[in-house]
């Protein structure tokens, strides 16, 4: 394992995040990551701020969109 930097993909429902350098332990051989407490926070964080925000533009009336 080393400090390095990994990509993280995030789909749920129709919200796609990709945060393309997030620091993480990376093995040597499979290139597998793994996430300190403290970016798993921030990541859950982003997410939270993601579905938060895309809950406020679904609320739009469908009429107000086309204008």
């Amino acid at each position: 394992m080393a400090r390095g930097a990994a990509p993280v993909h995030i789909d749920r429902e129709a919200r796609h995040v990709t945060l393309d350098r997030v620091p993480a332990w990376v093995c040597y051989q499979c290139d597998e990551a793994y996430f300190e407490e403290g970016e798993v926070k921030k990541i859950q964080e982003v997410i939270q701020s993601v579905e938060k925000k895309a809950a406020e533009i679904v609320s739009i009336p469908p009429y107000a969109i086309n204008r």
